[in-house]
């Protein structure tokens, strides 16, 4: 079926994985992309949002926008973390529904896995166990986020899928060196450092914790993948009541070699020192990517070449970086 005509609409396309989807909606050919910003619809809006939904003539929806944030933020703001997203994602996929949007796609997070899932984490993971206290909330909103899709699929006969992202990086993230998440903010961190001359850079944690981390543009790649997928192709890889599919690089690090890493990119020389008294979060966190490995996707962007080329972003939009 070709859809090149149909009407797109991503929300929060401002943001990291948004703007990502833009970008690679846009290298397809794709012309009738619909965005909105927050002064023109607030996602929180339950009426905003059904009126910009029965106004448009929309086919499918990206659903990346989210209220997101590291350890640090999880922490300090949990109820903002566990509302924001139950009522953005409960007002956009019920107003798809309600305007007959048959396809959407729902962008959640590897946090929705128990904190000691095995390794790698399979999608039959979810639910089996207990999460990660310090994201807790914002894992449970992005769980319910999954059932809601499959909810209106089992009841209404939607095709609205749902791909777990591992951690991504990339331009347009967030580079707040404390709310951001652990790359960009320890990318900020780096760079601040060689730039001041300071002679260390204490990093949270005992940086032996495991982190996997996949460019925004592959993440982007993967998500128009899946929203295009063949209904035979998805449902052969997938079921009814665990229809996401994980989304990553399929390979991890230690928090110590990103930093060293991220170190040798920036040029930073100074002394790298481990604050053991700050939280390490899940000891490890890798995808099991073989479901969308058989259906015919690989990244594209090797760790080190994405770290060059996002520092490389960062540089040149200093002035305007979140954060």
């Amino acid at each position: 079926m070709d859809d090149r005509g149909q009407t797109i609409f991503v929300a929060g396309h401002r943001g990291m994985v948004g703007s990502a989807i833009v970008r690679c909606l846009q290298a397809q050919g794709r012309t009738r992309i619909l965005t909105a910003d927050r002064q023109s619809l607030d996602l929180t809006d339950q009426a905003a949002v059904r009126r910009f939904f029965a106004e448009q003539r929309i086919d499918q929806v990206y659903l990346a926008a989210a209220k997101v944030g590291g350890i640090h933020a999880n922490n300090t703001y949990p109820a903002e973390f566990i509302h924001d997203n139950l009522v953005i994602q409960t007002n956009v996929i019920n107003a798809a529904h309600t305007s007959d949007v048959d396809r959407l796609l729902f962008l959640g997070s590897s946090c929705i896995y128990p904190k000691f899932a095995e390794q790698p984490m399979r999608e039959d993971a979810l639910l089996t166990g207990l999460l990660e206290p310090t994201n807790e909330p914002y894992a449970i909103a992005k769980i319910a986020g999954i059932k809601m899709c499959e909810s209106y699929n089992r009841q209404y006969g939607r095709r609205y899928r749902s791909v777990m992202p591992t951690n991504l990086y990339g331009p347009n993230d967030n580079f707040h060196p404390d709310n951001a998440h652990v790359l960009p903010a320890l990318m900020r961190r780096l760079h601040e450092a060689k730039a001041a001359g300071r002679d260390s850079v204490a990093v949270w944690g005992t940086g032996r914790a495991m982190r996997e981390f996949l460019h925004v543009d592959d993440m982007a790649r993967a998500s128009v993948f899946v929203m295009g997928m063949d209904d035979a192709v998805y449902a052969a890889n997938t079921h009814p009541n665990l229809s996401h599919i994980n989304v990553g690089s399929g390979v991890d690090c230690t928090i110590a070699d990103l930093v060293q890493m991220l170190a040798r990119v920036i040029g930073y020389e100074g002394r790298l020192t481990f604050d053991v008294t700050k939280p390490d979060g899940a000891p490890r966190k890798l995808m099991d990517m073989s479901r969308l490995a058989a259906m015919g996707w690989r990244p594209e962007i090797g760790l080190e070449d994405g770290l060059r080329q996002t520092y490389g972003w960062f540089l040149e939009h200093q002035a305007e970086i979140r954060g």
